[in-house]
């Protein structure tokens, strides 16, 4: 017949998943430490689980020391009473001595309880981290199991994982017993709670849903170059292929837009732009600041920035909803982007060259690198360190410091001559007759 502990052994092994040798070793360990609570924590004891009886059994250790020569009574045995139990014993033996169950009393069965259980969950913990640590950045499918202070809690069938609150998008709503398709964001070892983090906002979602659904993508055929979202909204995702004959934005948008709409299918509607990648940063902008058309590009390497000229019915449209387009162009670029409709590039050219062409010694060639560069003002140009107009002009550091102070010179012109506006035009409002009353 077969023990209590025999069948809770077996059923914790079915039901927890969790390897028959570790619950024995879980249940040894709590039983040793419940004979420590009740016989002392400096005693050798051990607990050992009988195949044949279905429990466990307690020894404790003694050294055999000879007569009059105990220095620690719970560690050490005299030889004649060791003898008494064992008449082969010798002294510098180690003697076991099994312990009545029955000793340990109710505290101690209690304590054996509570070790039990946290040694079962810390066991699950192990299992599931081990299950789950070489799925960090993939797909996975749970259902929807409860809410716990706006965290999501997913039961993926062997484990629970947490969708945290900062890892949703706004716009989507779960109920208990919905299925969830998230992204693996991190397995943490450490956690009392749910150890696996899902997310929903991550990036590496859209590239993965996409893998899912292209099987180019998943031959390593056709490459995600970069990818950027504003969740719940709008993605944009840059795409090359590795063969020529294979078209890869085609290849993502499928046949009759397939491929891309099961992807925004899964993500409840989000927009998906799918760019070209270029390896040359200009043509790359241009297609990703799409669908606005763009007439011209500046780069500015040093502070890694670029700026678009946009014909003028374009420009909200680069810019996008509440800056979205440029904002998302700009993630998936990697580059800063200032963008200029035609006519008001235009102006603040007109203005720049009005300030630079005042510095002494600056042609109509150099004071265009400057523009070029971002420098649009006499006080741009002023707050400018020498190194960088070195570089940008090809000029000795001295030359380039010579320039600065110049442009300090007509910047505090500028500032007088505005000063001198305003004092005008402050004496004309004086000099107007008062209204007549009515």
């Amino acid at each position: 017949m077969i023990s209590d502990l025999a069948r809770l052994i077996d059923i914790v092994h079915r039901e927890k998943n969790i390897p028959r040798d570790s619950v024995i070793e879980v249940v040894e360990a709590a039983m040793e430490a419940a004979a420590r609570k009740a016989f002392g924590q400096e005693r050798d004891i051990e607990a050992q689980y009988n195949e044949e009886l279905g429990e466990v059994q307690l020894f404790e250790f003694k050294t055999v020391v000879a007569d009059n020569e105990i220095e620690n009574e719970e560690l050490e045995i005299e030889i004649v009473e060791a003898r008494e139990l064992d008449p082969e014993c010798e002294p510098g033996d180690s003697l076991g001595m099994i312990i009545d169950l029955e000793d340990l009393g109710r505290i101690a069965a209690q304590t054996a309880k509570q070790v039990i259980i946290q040694k079962i969950r810390d066991a699950e913990r192990e299992m599931t981290f081990n299950e789950f640590r070489d799925r960090k950045g993939e797909l996975i499918t749970g259902i929807v199991r409860r809410f716990e202070k706006g965290n999501i809690i997913v039961d993926l069938g062997r484990a629970e994982a947490i969708l945290p609150r900062r890892e949703q998008v706004l716009t989507e709503t779960y109920r208990q017993g919905d299925r969830i398709q998230a992204y693996v964001l991190d397995i943490n070892r450490a956690s009392r709670s749910s150890q696996v983090v899902l997310s929903r906002t991550h990036p590496g979602l859209l590239m993965k849903l996409f893998e899912l659904e292209v099987p180019e993508i998943y031959e390593g055929i056709v490459r995600i170059e970069a990818c950027a979202r504003e969740p719940g909204h709008r993605a944009k995702i840059a795409v090359s292929s590795v063969d020529p004959d294979v078209d890869p934005v085609g290849a993502c948008v499928g046949l009759k837009g397939s491929r891309v709409q099961a992807v925004v299918q899964e993500l409840r509607g989000e927009a998906i732009d799918i760019i070209p990648f270029h390896p040359d940063p200009a043509r790359f902008i241009v297609h990703a600041i799409a669908p606005a058309s763009v007439t011209r590009v500046y780069i500015d390497e040093h502070t890694h920035c670029m700026e678009l000229i946009v014909p003028d019915d374009q420009l909200s449209k680069a810019i996008g909803r509440r800056g979205q387009n440029v904002r998302l162009a700009a993630q998936l670029t990697g580059w800063r982007i200032d963008i200029y409709s035609e006519t008001r590039h235009s102006e603040l050219n007109d203005q720049a060259y009005s300030e630079l062409e005042r510095i002494g010694g600056l042609d109509d060639e150099t004071i265009e690198t400057l523009v070029r560069h971002g420098f649009r003002s006499a006080k741009e140009l002023g707050d400018a360190e020498a190194f960088e107009i070195s570089s940008i002009l090809d000029v000795d550091e001295a030359d380039a410091v010579a320039l600065i102070e110049a442009a300090d010179t007509v910047l505090e012109q500028l500032i007088l001559e505005e000063a001198e506006r305003k004092r005008q035009a402050a004496e004309l409002v004086e000099d107007l007759p008062p209204e007549a009353d009515e």
